[in-house]
């Protein structure tokens, strides 16, 4: 076998053949094995990667083409209580595949341990010399298409990220071919697209794209994963959301499409742990490759993990670090997706110590020219820790305590007390001066609801959550929801009730939606999509009989066939977005200071009472006040005022006197109905009745 370049790991196409490298820095030998298919029978044909530069095993094998299949045999010591698993025995995946070729099947042999079962139990201290071949996908060698992306890069305060799954967002539109439903060519659909910009979407955020697998213990369960955080190749597309045999091809079209309309591709990524699991899981890539090297451990066979996934890849090392900014660059520059959302990147950002939010991955990430210019998100937790407010310019943060506090001022009630004051209300509207103070509101992403927990409709359905479809005792999910069920647990006939969540809903909506900072919507709130109180709705039923919006309660896919409530609910996402891009989007890049400006004799934020008055210091620190005014200079002569109402009463509110403007005009009010809102004109010290649970816009006249 002649040498390779070894700078270019993974597998790539020449002229007349293809280099193959992988980084397995402990191995003592490592075999590149071929795969043929001979008179219906899958042949293996194996080559020593002979030619090795330092930690990287590398080799040229002239003939081979696009489409080849592949995988890896890495030869090594089998030390476990050392932390050392190599098994040649078991055909290892190319961490930097960009396409897979079959599933992964449950059963002993892809275990590398001597397992007894499709969930890895048995003996994990001896070696299985069963072959996994067969049972394992195999790496697929692409001729990746070199082409020039046009990147949008929307200014921040231009954002409205819409979070949602690929199979979820279309496989209920029947404008779509059936065929194609449900798969990356519906992202590009002109129903699809059409959908987003007519709801004001400028970004889509997809759930986990790469390939991922279902974990054992929940196929042992007749379940599968849904959400995708299960990685299998970082730097492949999940080929079941594919409706062709090219799903890099297909992924690239739908991007190019959506570009083509003003909408943003953000990519949610999990590179903070993979699909082998613990200690007693399968062994498919990492694990054999270089278990000590790509997990972190305390100890001996013991993984450190802070993900709740069994393992926590160790992005401390530099060949790991490598391996994501190659990763990324691979989704940046020839998928052509804009931006990542990093789950659990605190996982991702820990040193020795704890987290470290300048990690070497994380500066690594923004020194990188071609990444630091893409929009970058961070979820800044894991299991073990917390770094809201810690991250550095330019990563954005998924901002929890703004969830947390829209709905306790929302959905909090006599029985369990309201908030001290509207003051951290307030705070959240204005874009969390206090937690982003020294990086502005744009690093805020502001959110409500996200694929994590109860969609809107159901935090005014259920006080508790209701996870018995996971089939885990309903110990999964979090238990601290701040929702409200408004008096009856679920789905009631009672429409004084109904009336009162759908108000909720709306009202919610326009708070996130006009706050300060980059609100993100998921996918179904904006027509009330239920998934019947589950706030863990991660997997679903492996016979795959979701063949309607009803199945699974409806919660796992949008409904394009809206009821008039639901109907009306996406018409305040519309209204809404379309205030925020025309009045609010060129004021929110820096933090309002509320301070009089001495050339134009206005502020540009004020806080008022209902009587009409600006807010005291003692005013916010009233105990049980559940109503608030804000006050916003949009536009040269114009501003708008916000006027929020969270108490069970109707409440009477003065408009500002004739100093903050000429003339009001309500544009709109979420305790009616979108279709039938008319506009009123108001005077300067007016009064106003809002409704109880609701809030109101107004646009102000200003000299």
């Amino acid at each position: 076998m002649k040498p390779a370049d070894p700078r270019y790991l993974g597998s790539y196409l020449t002229e007349e053949g293809a280099n193959f490298a992988i980084w397995a820095a402990a191995a003592d030998a490592v075999e590149i094995c071929l795969f043929n298919e001979v008179n219906g029978k899958i042949l293996e044909t194996r080559f020593a990667l002979s030619h090795r530069d330092g930690p990287i095993f590398h080799g040229y094998l002239a003939g081979v083409k696009a489409g080849q299949r592949y995988g890896f045999r890495v030869y090594g010591p089998w030390r476990p209580e050392e932390g050392w698993r190599f098994n040649p025995n078991k055909l290892l995946i190319d961490p930097y595949a960009h396409l897979l070729d079959g599933e992964v099947q449950y059963v002993p042999e892809i275990y590398g341990h001597q397992a007894s079962d499709g969930e890895g139990n048995g003996d994990n201290t001896v070696m299985d010399t069963r072959d996994s071949a067969g049972f394992v996908p195999y790496s697929v060698v692409v001729d990746l298409d070199k082409r020039h992306v046009k990147h949008m890069n929307k200014p921040w305060t231009k954002m409205v990220i819409y979070e949602a799954h690929v199979r979820g967002l279309t496989i209920f539109n029947e404008e779509i071919p059936e065929n194609e439903r449900g798969t990356y060519k519906a992202l590009g659909h002109p129903s699809t697209i059409a959908y987003l910009q007519k709801l004001g979407i400028t970004a889509l955020e997809l759930l986990p794209i790469h390939h991922f697998m279902t974990e054992p213990s929940i196929s042992a369960r007749g379940r599968e994963n849904h959400w995708g955080y299960n990685a299998l190749a970082f730097s492949a597309p999940h080929r079941a959301y594919a409706s062709t045999e090219d799903p890099i091809s297909e992924l690239q079209t739908a991007v190019r499409a959506l570009h083509d309309a003003g909408i943003e591709v953000i990519l949610d990524v999990v590179y903070n742990h993979t699909a082998e699991g613990g200690t007693n899981g399968p062994t498919l890539h990492f694990r054999g490759i270089d278990n000590k090297g790509f997990y972190r451990r305390t100890h001996g066979d013991t993984y450190a993990d802070v993900t709740g996934c069994g393992n926590t890849v160790d992005s401390r090392r530099t060949w790991v670090v490598r391996m994501i900014i190659d990763s990324l660059l691979f989704w940046s520059e020839v998928i052509g997706v804009d931006g990542f959302r990093f789950d659990l990147a605190t996982a991702l950002a820990r040193n020795e110590y704890g987290i470290e939010t300048h990690s070497s991955l994380m500066t690594a990430i923004v020194a990188e020219p071609l990444l630091r210019s893409r929009k970058l998100i961070v979820e800044p937790w894991d299991i073990a820790g917390y770094a809201l407010g810690d991250f550095s310019h330019p990563w954005r943060e998924w901002n929890d305590h703004y969830r947390d506090t829209l709905r306790q001022f929302w959905l909090a009630n006599p029985s369990r007390g309201y908030s001290e004051g509207v003051g951290d209300f307030a705070s959240r509207l204005s874009g969390s001066h206090d937690i982003f103070y020294y990086r502005g509101p744009t690093s805020s992403i502001n959110f409500i609801t996200a694929h994590d927990g109860f969609t809107l409709a159901d935090l005014v359905r259920y006080n508790s959550k209701h996870n018995e479809v996971n089939l885990e005792e309903n110990r999964d999910g979090s238990d601290n929801n701040r929702s409200w069920n408004v008096g009856v647990e679920g789905e009631t006939s009672d429409e004084s009730i109904n009336k009162i969540r759908h108000k909720l809903q709306k009202s919610m909506l326009a708070s996130l939606i006009l706050s300060t900072g980059v609100p993100m919507i998921t996918m179904g709130d904006e027509v009330g999509r239920t998934q019947f109180g589950s706030n863990n709705a991660y997997s679903l039923p492996t016979d795959h009989s979701l063949t309607s919006p009803e199945a699974f309660n409806g919660g796992w896919a949008l409904n394009w066939n809206p009821d008039e409530n639901q109907r009306d609910l996406f018409e305040t996402v519309s209204t809404l977005n379309s205030l925020r891009s025309k009045y609010l989007s060129d004021v929110m890049k820096e933090f309002f200071t509320g301070q009089l400006d001495l050339a134009t004799s206005r502020k540009d934020l004020a806080w008022f009472r209902r009587n009409g008055e600006e807010m005291s210091n003692e005013s916010w620190h009233e105990g049980n006040r559940t109503y608030l005014s804000m006050f916003v200079d949009a536009t040269a002569n114009q501003a708008l005022l916000m006027l929020f109402n969270g108490s069970t009463e109707e409440q009477e509110f003065t408009l500002p006197d004739e100093k903050w403007g000429t003339a009001f005009r309500s544009v709109f009010d979420s305790s009616i109905p979108t279709s039938s809102f008319e506009p009123s004109i108001a005077a300067p010290s007016g009064v106003t009745k809002v409704a109880s649970h609701a809030a109101q816009v107004w646009l102000v006249n200003r000299k």
